[in-house]
């Protein structure tokens, strides 16, 4: 299990928003786009909830923890975590382990969406009339999501979702992931990631995870704020 998701910590502290400076314009106007300078986050405190289950039911557990980024560090507090002692033990918590060594290590430019990484191509609309952009990985990289981005009208990160560029393993493939953001005080943060993989001998697995923010860049986040943020949730806790 815990191949499973070995590389799911770098979606879920990478790219947190686009860069907060803009490089040199390309002329292709969606790039730019992507390339538009934005507040950075950098300070939160947020209530992660966070849940693993395998699709025949064996390994199933939930883990919430107080999280925290300061100064360039980040750091989590396990707050109560039930279920499979082995999803617990090899997903869960070493997912939070591995976003803190990603993080306090300052690799988290790997996975942004920048013209380093992606390729951006205007996709047309969706089902719902919102804007898509095709993303296409520069590379095979298990950090990067081959999928597409969408936006509302106004501009705003909606959702980015598609599969990881590159298997992590021999042991997964067809690794799936939405991950849905939300603007809070005027910085654009995530606001929850759903990730599924075929794992061999296991079948499909899945993993959601789930943030309610406190503070986001030292301003206190208003409970109507984050509850009109917050996506619904389905995790059956």
């Amino acid at each position: 299990m815990r191949g499973i998701w070995v590389v799911t910590f770098t979606l879920l502290a990478g790219s947190a928003v686009l860069p907060a400076h803009e490089p040199a314009h390309s002329g292709n106007p969606i790039a730019h786009f992507f390339a538009r300078a934005e507040q950075p986050l950098h300070q939160y405190r947020a209530f992660r909830r966070m849940h693993t289950a395998s699709d025949n039911g064996k390994y199933e557990a939930w883990l919430d923890a107080w999280t925290e980024l300061k100064d360039g560090r980040f750091s989590y507090q396990i707050v109560s975590e039930r279920g499979s002692d082995m999803a617990r033990g090899k997903v869960l918590r070493p997912m939070l382990a591995r976003e803190q060594e990603l993080v306090n290590k300052g690799d988290g430019a790997k996975s942004e969406y920048t013209q380093d990484n992606y390729e951006f191509r205007e996709a047309g609309r969706d089902g719902n009339g919102a804007r898509v952009v095709q993303i296409t990985p520069r590379r095979q990289d298990v950090l990067l999501v081959d999928g597409r981005a969408v936006l509302n009208d106004g501009g705003d990160l909606l959702r980015v979702e598609g599969k990881l560029s590159k298997n992590p393993s021999f042991w997964t493939s067809l690794v799936n992931i939405v991950r849905r953001y939300a603007r809070i005080g005027g910085v654009r943060v995530p606001v929850a990631t759903e990730t599924t993989a075929k794992v061999k001998f296991l079948g499909t697995a899945q993993m959601e995870v789930f943030y309610d923010y406190q503070t986001v860049n030292g301003r206190p986040v208003a409970l109507s704020e984050q509850r009109a943020a917050a996506p619904s949730r389905t995790a059956g806790r």
